[in-house]
């Protein structure tokens, strides 16, 4: 998976209405399938009343994606399929969207169904801003005081948060570092410190 991609900002809520039928779109974002089935889960429950909640969404990026859709009680690839397929040409990462439909008395036709759940999918990717989501690792550092300002300044160079840094008999550090940076950083420190340091990994973050 790349270490840098586009996710949605914020959750976002968008309503459109087809033929006296309401589409109501939920948008936001699920870095696991479990997180977006419980997204499904609460757009439901704010819409009780609705006749169909169809789904899609993308978790992951690049080359590591688990895509997921279900038409909600919907025809058949009428709803949950164009919904995936808007998301994947989206460009986003890590997002789910729920359309709720509230029946308004007139049959839509799949081709009327097809470009309906589609078109609440786009009105709400439209209006929902996005940022940037970094994966990140966090590592240990241990150096002898010599080496403390030398590694200070070659942390500079990559994208690093030092979290915490204490002294005893050496220099310990916790980093918190971009991904796509982990391998240039490590090799960094070993050629910087003749092999005497090493990044010790401590958890995976996103």
């Amino acid at each position: 998976m790349s270490g840098r991609y586009p996710i949605v900002a914020q959750e976002s809520s968008t309503e459109t209405v087809v033929v006296n039928s309401r589409f109501v779109c939920r948008l936001g974002m699920a870095p696991t399938v479990e997180e977006a089935i419980s997204f499904v889960r609460a757009a439901k429950l704010l819409h009780p009343a609705a006749s169909s909640h169809a789904y899609a969404y993308r978790i992951g990026f690049g080359a590591s994606i688990i895509d997921g859709c279900n038409d909600g009680g919907e025809p058949s690839g009428t709803a949950g399929r164009p919904m995936l397929a808007i998301l994947q040409g989206s460009g986003l990462g890590d997002v789910v969207a729920v359309v709720s439909r509230y029946f308004g008395g007139t049959k839509l036709g799949t081709g009327g169904l097809v470009r309906a759940f589609g078109g609440a999918l786009k009105a709400a990717l439209d209006q929902t801003p996005r940022r940037e989501r970094i994966s990140r690792t966090q590592f240990g550092l241990t150096a002898s005081y010599p080496l403390y300002e030398r590694i200070g300044k070659l942390l500079e160079g990559f994208d690093c948060q030092i979290l915490e840094t204490t002294f005893d008999e050496a220099v310990h550090w916790t980093l918190l570092l971009a991904d796509e940076d982990c391998a240039r950083c490590g090799q960094a420190i070993a050629d910087l410190t003749a092999g005497t340091a090493r990044l010790e990994l401590a958890a995976k973050l996103t």
